[in-house]
């Protein structure tokens, strides 16, 4: 079987750079995107910021009191997505078997694409080159033969870097690194993992494949395999899209009914207008609820075809928050996801709005 050759693209602390080059008062100075009160959120930190802790997904308080000169800025996410979109233009120069996993990483299979270069690891120099030419920003590239050291490789040379995993240092590679640092085994499979005395490629390599089953079920055979280095999942092109959601973390507790349907009106505004830019249907509506003391429910409907409006997509999640009224304790987050998409349908508006009312009154 022809060697893959395999490159996956991690751009550096892309939201924070982004800003820091939008705005030079910010360069050098540890800085968090998000908000910074009291029920804000890191969702990204530079590289200043990091040296103290700070981690994304943390709260801004926390974040704070590790680096009191740490100055938030609000996300732009329209921006960032802009700046996504010229990343992913210069990926496609280059090969069209690329795999977005988010708006500042992809995977790109280069195996019959080197062109005139004809090395992988000259492509993705270049590639980097590229990108920091036409948008002013670093990236980190991890050169090996397959997926899961191409990520791990992204991570080694970190920031503005690029290192290679050739074939004959893969199961040495990865037997030296604790399971902790294994993309693809969260923090829980790794608690479990020590508890069997798994701490390294190395160990989890010393147990056959009918041990994992009995642990791990069916995240057995990939755990195996990654453990010698092998990894047989392809870079998989325009990957099917699950769900699309938005939420929102209040600063206060929301208690009345109208301040809820408020809150609920201004997310399914918001998400609406992401299902229309990505000219998506959805028949699945969800609504997630986090209450002030962290205990989160979720209540969710699937209607008879795709939702055809906002009013709808609204009316839909206000039938399910109803039945949990009164918040006791009060509501700190509240958030609507939609799922179930499928390809557009010649229904009509007018009837798809029918099914609905049907739906949602059957009376």
């Amino acid at each position: 079987m022809e060697q893959r050759r395999i490159v996956h693209i991690d751009m550096d602390a892309f939201y924070a750079s982004v800003e820091q080059r939008d705005d030079p008062s910010l360069r050098g100075r540890p800085l968090a995107v998000g908000r910074g009160e009291a029920r804000g959120v890191v969702a990204a930190a530079s590289y200043e910021t990091r040296r103290f802790g700070v981690r994304s997904a943390m709260p801004s308080v926390t974040a704070k009191r590790l680096c009191p000169e740490l100055v938030f800025v609000p996300g732009r996410f329209d921006v960032y997505r802009a700046v996504s979109a010229q990343i992913h233009d210069i990926f496609s120069r280059y090969t069209p078997l690329i795999q977005p996993l988010s708006l500042d990483e992809a995977y790109l299979d280069l195996t019959d694409h080197l062109g005139a270069y004809g090395s992988a690891t000259l492509v993705a120099d270049r590639i980097r080159a590229d990108i920091h030419a036409e948008t002013g920003l670093t990236a980190s590239a991890g050169v090996s033969y397959n997926r899961f050291l191409a990520k791990l490789a992204s991570d080694y040379r970190k920031p503005d870097g690029l290192f290679v995993i050739t074939p004959a240092m893969g199961p040495d590679f990865v037997a030296a690194l604790p399971v902790d640092a294994f993309h693809g085994i969260g923090p829980a499979t790794a608690r479990k993992m020590r508890a069997l005395g798994i701490e390294t490629g190395a160990d989890l390599r010393t147990h056959d494949i009918e041990t994992l089953t009995r642990h791990f079920g069916k995240a057995a055979a990939f755990y195996y395999g990654i453990s010698r280095g092998i990894d047989h999942r392809p870079v998989v092109v325009n990957r099917e899209r699950k769900s699309l959601g938005t939420e929102q973390t209040y600063l206060q507790d929301l208690t009345a009914e109208p301040d809820a349907h408020m809150a609920l009106t201004q997310i399914a505004a918001k998400l609406w207008g992401s299902l229309q830019r990505r000219q998506l249907q959805a028949r699945t509506v969800t609504l997630k609820v986090k209450y002030a003391d962290f205990r989160q429910i979720t209540r969710a409907r699937t209607l008879p075809a795709p939702v055809p409006s906002e009013e709808v997509l609204l009316q839909t999640g206000q039938s399910l928050m109803m039945p949990l009224f009164p918040f006791v304790p009060g509501v700190r987050l509240l958030g609507l996801t939609l799922s179930g998409f499928h390809a557009p349908t010649p229904t009509s508006s007018d009837q798809m709005e029918l099914l609905f009312r049907d739906a949602l009154d059957p009376s």
